[in-house]
């Protein structure tokens, strides 16, 4: 996506959680980490990121904290863990990563109003109260956050069943990405996803990743598992979800891991 970034990779490693990269990189390959099934090739990771999405968090707060509790060390302990599973998500261990998220909230607890990827694992995880619980307080943080306000649906929709879950629907600003405008409202209102990915199908090669993707989640929150596995699939095998280095490209392949699609 070239005029905004893909989500976010990782966190940059900083005194409090959000503000300034260090100017010091911390990088990381798998070896760092608890043997898993290579299931994606090494990822290296570095703190020359774009800022986290939401850089609202007061200064003064941070600062309060810090100084209560030593954070400037505990943050940057928490920053690490998230980013251990972050690796761990992409290489299958979808288990492993909660585990890490969930440490990076007992060192840091200001983590956890941010931490969007424990939402995705915790709806792999059939875990979809708490992977709900987790966007809504994302939401609450970042009000114009798209693609949480979607996955909550998700997870509700596994609850309650799609139509009650529209009806709790987290409604957002709106997305300068015209394919994730085009998702939210084929998900909060109804809609066709074959017509979402034909639309986007002869653009940007995120925009036609971005479509399919959605297109078989909407499916999956309708319960028709065959339609759901046609566009995932169609997503891990489109150029950018072949080549980018973009987290939801190794979630679709993680999608299709935990439901045994080829």
């Amino acid at each position: 996506m070239a005029a905004v970034p893909p989500r976010t990779t990782t966190p940059p490693l900083t005194s409090t959680p959000f503000h300034h990269p260090s100017s010091s990189p911390l990088s990381f390959s798998n070896s760092t980490f608890p043997k898993t099934p290579q299931l994606f090739p090494a990822i290296t990771l570095s703190t020359t990121h774009i800022l986290p999405r939401n850089a609202k968090f007061s200064t003064s707060v941070s600062g309060i904290w810090d100084a209560i509790t030593g954070g400037a060390d505990s943050s940057r302990q928490a920053l690490i863990a998230i980013r251990r599973g972050m690796v761990l998500f992409r290489q299958g261990d979808v288990a492993g990563s909660v585990a890490e998220f969930d440490n990076a909230i007992q060192i840091d607890p200001r983590q956890k109003a941010y931490l969007w990827q424990r939402g995705l694992s915790l709806y792999y995880l059939d875990r979809f109260e708490e992977g709900a619980e987790q966007f809504r307080i994302d939401v609450a943080q970042n009000p114009n956050d798209t693609e949480e306000s979607i996955w909550c649906f998700l997870c509700e929709a596994q609850l309650y069943g799609a139509a009650e879950a529209r009806k709790k629907f987290l409604e957002v600003g709106r997305d300068p990405r015209p394919v994730m405008r085009e998702t939210y409202n084929m998900f909060k209102d109804g809609g066709d996803p074959e017509k979402l990915v034909d639309v986007f199908s002869k653009g940007r090669e995120s925009d036609y990743f971005y479509a399919s993707l959605y297109a078989g989640l909407y499916y999956e929150s309708q319960n028709e598992a065959e339609k759901a596995r046609v566009h995932v699939v169609a997503s891990c095998k489109s150029p950018y979800g072949q080549r980018s280095d973009d987290y939801m490209a190794s979630l679709a392949k993680v999608h299709c891991i935990c439901r045994n699609w080829e």
